[in-house]
């Protein structure tokens, strides 16, 4: 079992930047793939951006490629999303995740393991 925490989230202003984190405990993360998804009042959980296990391969959602960073400190069993340039659009709760299969890391299907969110409010 892996329990994943996450934080840095906050309330920031457009065009600013935050480094959120997810901490595991539990297991090792330096076998898994993560991934960060995000989900927006009223909307569906959307793919952010997914990193393997060796930190090796990421992929990202259009929508923010070129904006955000993931990666992933193995020695510290962490994760990590830097978001720059946030847009209103990226007002949503961020979550990470955890799992076991690098097939297609944008399908949320593909994780076992999820944490609680953290919140990101961009203001205009």
């Amino acid at each position: 079992q892996v329990q994943l925490v996450e934080s840095g989230g906050g309330l920031v202003q457009a065009g600013d930047s935050l480094r959120l984190s997810c901490a595991a405990s539990g297991r090792t993360l330096s076998t898994y793939n993560m991934g960060w998804f995000r989900q927006a009042p009223g909307k569906e959980r959307e793919f952010v951006a997914a990193i393997s296990a060796s930190g090796g391969s990421t992929n990202y959602a259009d929508s923010v490629k070129g904006r955000f960073t993931i990666s992933r400190d193995n020695a510290k069993n962490s994760v990590y999303l830097q978001v720059n340039s946030l847009k209103p659009e990226d007002t949503a709760v961020y979550y990470c995740a955890a799992g076991s299969i690098w097939r297609r890391p944008f399908r949320s299907g593909e994780y076992d393991y999820w944490g609680q969110g953290t919140q990101v409010t961009v203001s205009s």
